[in-house]
C-alpha cells in the first residue's frame, strides 16, 4: 500500500498544482472521484494492464466513459497515466489529492463511530469541539457500531478519540491484568 502511495503521490501533487492555477479544486475533486470509480469497477480493471487492448483503445475507452465530464487537461492526464502504466492508482491519486485540497480550504475529516447514531445537536457539538482543538472546519462522517456498547471512536487525521464503552472495558482489562 504504502508503495502505491509513494508512486500516486508526485501525480496527485500535480493534478492538485493543475487545478489550484486553474481555480478548479472542486471540478478536479469530482473528475478523480469519477475516473477512480471507473477504474475500481471489476471490468474496467480487467482492461488495465491487458496487452490485448492498446493504450489509444483504453484511453478512448475512458474517454467515453467520462464523457463530458474530462476536460482536455483531464484527458491529457489519463492519457500520461496509461502512457506510465499507472491508471490502476487512480484511487490513490483521488486519496492524496483530496488529502491536498482538504488542507489547502482548512478542512479535516473526521470520522465518528458511534454505538447510536447521533442527532444534529450531537454532531454540531462534536465538530465545534473538533474544529477548537485542531483549528481547522471539520466535516463529521458519521456511522453505528453498536458493538461499541455506547460512547464513540472519533478519527480526524493523526488524532484518535476513544470515548467508547468498549474501548473503557478494554483498557480497564489491560490495567487490570498488569
Amino acid at each position: 500500500m504504502a508503495e502505491k502511495t509513494t508512486i500516486a503521490r508526485p501525480y496527485a501533487e500535480a493534478v492538485f498544482k493543475l487545478a489550484q492555477q486553474q481555480g478548479k479544486l472542486k471540478d478536479w475533486s469530482d473528475r478523480l472521484q469519477l475516473c477512480a470509480a471507473i477504474v475500481s469497477d471489476p471490468q474496467m480493471a480487467s482492461l488495465i494492464g491487458n496487452p490485448k487492448i492498446s493504450n489509444e483503445q483504453l484511453a478512448g475507452l475512458f474517454g467515453e466513459l467520462c464523457g463530458d465530464k474530462l476536460d482536455q487537461h483531464g484527458k491529457n492526464f489519463i492519457a500520461t497515466l496509461i502512457e506510465n502504466d499507472r491508471l490502476g492508482l487512480l484511487p490513490e491519486i483521488a486519496g492524496l489529492y483530496e488529502q491536498a485540497r482538504a488542507e489547502a480550504e482548512g478542512v479535516i475529516t473526521a470520522e465518528v463511530i458511534s454505538a447510536l447514531p447521533l442527532d444534529d445537536t450531537q454532531q454540531k457539538k462534536i465538530a465545534a469541539s473538533l474544529k477548537k482543538r485542531l483549528g481547522r472546519e471539520v466535516v463529521l462522517e458519521c456511522e453505528v457500531d453498536e458493538s461499541l456498547l455506547g460512547g464513540a471512536v472519533i478519527r480526524a487525521g493523526d488524532l484518535v478519540i476513544d470515548g467508547s464503552a468498549k474501548g473503557q472495558v478494554e483498557r480497564l482489562a489491560h490495567v487490570l491484568l498488569r
